[in-house]
């Protein structure tokens, strides 16, 4: 790739929102205290939401463009794009302050064209630790031919492109099939020096088991059938209340 070790490549943060008002603001403060010696933007692709969410995101700078699904606020977001990197995040995540410097480095060092990035909880509680390190430790695993990852992906604009973007058909599980795609054309990895702190609200809301259980369903679905495009489980976008 000809940007690898030529200069620090433009990048172009991309976050679907929905009603974020109360975790926005954590994720948009922690990129505004990047020690990142590059240049970067940040689109946020809101999908009519009727909280403060777009404006907290105008006052941080950023460019709010229309969204929907997730799928659809990338694939927006990256259609407006300047970036050479586009690195897609969960509105709930927390970046540590070297978190683009240091993957854009590992980026260039391995010669990755998309990326996953290792996950850690926010809430130190130790189940929701454990179900972290668990989701973690499987995608390092599989990296070399099952590429997976979820609230944070990386993918040079080019390989974005050939695959289409995201599959705005998908219901659940459109971010594995984005990688598993992705993988195809370019060099896959599991960012090592860097992470990114998640939110459980999604556990804490719906309950810790349940949620289990549902993606107990899911992630069979995913490996041996396919995409989940049916509308049998049930999937909320948007706001959770803790």
């Amino acid at each position: 790739m000809p940007w690898q070790f030529k200069y620090t490549p433009f990048v172009s943060v991309i976050i679907p929102t929905l009603n974020e008002e109360k975790y926005l603001p954590r994720l948009l403060q922690s990129l505004q205290n990047q020690k990142f010696s590059g240049e970067f933007e940040i689109i946020v692709a809101d999908a009519n939401s009727k909280d403060n969410t777009s404006v907290i995101a105008e006052k941080f700078g950023c460019r709010v463009i229309k969204g929907g699904t997730p799928s659809e606020g990338r694939n927006r977001g990256a259609e407006v794009a300047k970036g050479d990197i586009l690195i897609f995040l969960d509105a709930d995540v927390i970046l540590p302050q070297d978190f683009l410097q240091k993957t854009i480095e590992e980026v260039s060092r391995r010669k990755l064209e998309t990326a996953g990035f290792i996950l850690v909880s926010q809430d130190k509680r130790l189940i929701y630790r454990l179900i972290y390190k668990i989701v973690t430790l499987w995608m390092i695993l599989t990296e070399k031919f099952w590429p997976t990852g979820m609230m944070g992906i990386l993918a040079t604009k080019e390989i974005h492109q050939k695959i289409g973007g995201f599959d705005e058909t998908i219901r659940i599980g459109e971010d594995y099939d984005y990688t598993k795609k992705a993988g195809k054309f370019g060099k896959f990895g599991i960012i090592r020096s860097t992470k990114i702190y998640v939110s459980p609200r999604r556990f804490k809301k719906e309950g810790t088991i349940r949620t289990l259980l549902k993606y107990f369903i899911i992630i069979p679905h995913l490996l041996l059938i396919g995409p989940i495009r049916k509308n049998f489980i049930e999937y909320k976008f948007g706001h959770y209340e803790e």
